[in-house]
């Protein structure tokens, strides 16, 4: 190694948050940890010992280097959940479709560059249900002696929100698939790794915020959670939006934020009481007559100089149906759309896609408990099957039978998707993706079905942000709908809500080369097969196409 560079790599190790436009190193070792909670102890998957896993701190136009070291019985991957990955799909992390895994005692290091991106998102595992534990936060700052484009706070806190099993996630998802049904929901909901006290556990501890009064702080708040979306609110105060999954947004006050899973938030709070502490809240949301765990986390805004022994003011959650709370908070999400930040909205549509998102029922002999059924999911009545050979990798050498490029872009039947469900609710299934040409324009409405029940599903797009132009409710209807597309500030996101018994359309446009994963960020429905890619061909020349892999890049 040059000697600038190794002086250059020892700088970003020293002070991983310092140097703009260099490198930064980051080494995680992903291991086991006893760890309690809900007074009961278990052995957990952990990046170097911590959960959540460490926040992995960068500048816009800095490239990062990860050496993930597995030293677990499990395949691990790691994904950097919003990340554009600009030609550098080898870093994405999702298993079977950008990279085989990495088996237990090898690593690799994920390399890529941040490119047009300042803001929060997440780091977590791509694999079974591991990232149930093997997640963390990122934060991008910006380029040095550029400004936010808000009043710059005092602090800024992360605030990642998951969920915790008593048990070992394996073995629920593997219960559930031998089962051929649901698997058992989580035992608690976690603020930064704790659930706060309850009433089975009243002596835990949860994690406390301290705060200064007079003051403005930040929060970057991270729905980690496997399966559920959640509200998130602070008693006595207000919470000023200011950014969701890394992009700006016109700023705006409520009391109550949702959150998917996959989703950020970012949050001014200003400390305008003069001392007390306060009730933080993160407790479900689901509109659906579909289980979820109905424990609320809490955690404790701390002033400073309040005693200890100061009861708490506390703050009444949402009902767990609150959709009118829900759509309040999502409907005022706008693009800042500043000269600086501009809503770059595709104005013209190359390949104008309709998918159907939802469950199915299908044959299964063993499924005793399911009476010879499973449940499973589907887009476009398609059930994913995940290949054995990265499709990543059988696109860029030309390796025959792993997928085909045939997935439809529109549902092969069409029924009332949100009225009463067919006779026939089984799925085909396939490893299929849709090709686009480098550069094109694409228009999705993600529709969601109501067989089994209508559900609102998180959507997200691996390799690209994309526009949520608009939503509805029932069936979409082109000749209506298209006419209320907000084309001019439409929020810019990674992951979606498609409303229960609903619709939502997304633009982008596709200017990155690879194979780009598209699924439900509710673990069990990508584990039910609620997925496909896209697969973007390569441009013209150099800057315009996939770069070739590294060296280290795991082998299945």
């Amino acid at each position: 190694m040059d000697s600038w560079l190794q002086i250059l790599v020892l700088v970003a190790c020293i002070t991983p948050a310092v140097v703009e436009g260099r490198v930064r190193n980051y080494t995680f070792n992903v291991v086991m940890k006893n760890t309690s909670r809900l007074c009961s102890s278990k052995p957990i998957v952990t990046v170097n010992g911590m959960f959540p896993g460490p926040t992995l701190y960068a500048r816009e136009d800095d490239t990062v280097l990860v050496r993930v070291s597995n030293r677990v019985k499990y395949n691990v991957t790691i994904h950097w959940h919003g990340i554009r990955q600009l030609r550098t799909g080898w870093a994405d992390g999702p298993a079977y479709i950008t990279q085989c895994p990495i088996q237990p005692g090898q690593s690799y290091v994920y390399n890529f560059t941040i490119t047009g991106q300042r803001g929060t998102l997440l780091w977590h595992a791509h694999i079974l249900w591991l990232r149930a534990t093997l997640h963390g936060a990122i934060v991008i700052l910006p380029k040095r002696g550029v400004p936010y484009p808000f009043p710059k706070p005092h602090k800024e806190v992360v605030v990642v929100l998951g969920e915790w099993w008593k048990s070992d996630t394996e073995a629920v998802i593997s219960q559930a698939i031998k089962s051929g049904l649901a698997p058992n929901v989580s035992d608690a909901h976690t603020i930064n790794g704790h659930p706060g006290p309850s009433s089975n556990c009243p002596s835990q501890g949860g994690f406390t915020l301290p705060v200064e009064s007079g003051k403005k702080y930040m929060l970057r708040i991270i729905n980690a959670a496997l399966n559920e979306e959640l509200f998130f609110k602070i008693a006595g105060h207000q919470l000023t939006i200011v950014e969701v999954d890394a992009t700006y947004v016109k700023p705006f006050k409520t009391n109550t934020i949702v959150i998917a899973p996959g989703q950020t938030t970012n949050a001014l709070i200003s400390t305008d009481q003069s001392s007390g502490k306060y009730m933080v809240a993160a407790s479900p949301f689901m509109d659906s007559p579909i289980a979820v765990d109905n424990m609320t986390a809490t955690a404790t805004l701390h002033y400073s100089g309040t005693l200890a022994a100061t009861s708490t003011t506390l703050t009444k959650t949402p009902p767990q149906n609150a959709t009118a709370v829900a759509n309040n908070f999502v409907n005022s999400l706008r693009s800042l759309n500043s000269k600086r930040y501009p809503a770059k909205v595709p104005l013209t549509v190359d390949h104008s896609l309709l998918f159907t998102v939802g469950l199915g029922i299908n044959p299964c002999p063993s499924c005793k408990a399911g009476n010879g059924s499973r449940v499973v999911a589907s887009m476009n009545n398609v059930t994913f099957v995940m290949p054995t050979t990265a499709i990543l990798q059988a696109h860029f050498f030309n390796i025959s039978g792993v997928f085909t490029s045939d997935f439809p872009g529109n549902p092969p039947t069409i029924f009332n998707y949100t009225g009463s469900p067919p006779s026939n609710l089984r799925t085909t299934s396939g490893t299929k993706v849709y090709r686009l040409r480098y550069n094109s324009t694409v228009q999705l409405v993600l529709q969601d079905t109501g067989i089994i029940a209508p559900e609102n599903h998180p959507i997200h797009l691996h390799g690209f942000n994309f526009f949520a132009i608009g939503k509805g409710l029932g069936n979409y209807n082109p000749k209506v709908d298209q006419k209320n597309f907000n084309l001019v500030d439409p929020v810019e996101r990674n992951t979606i809500g498609v409303p229960s018994g609903g619709w939502v359309a997304i633009r982008f446009r596709a200017d990155n080369p690879g194979v780009w994963f598209m699924h439900c960020h509710l673990e069990i429905h990508t584990t039910w097969g609620l997925k496909m890619a896209f697969l973007v061909d390569n441009g013209k020349g150099p800057s315009e196409s996939l770069l070739p892999p590294p060296s280290d890049l795991p082998k299945c």
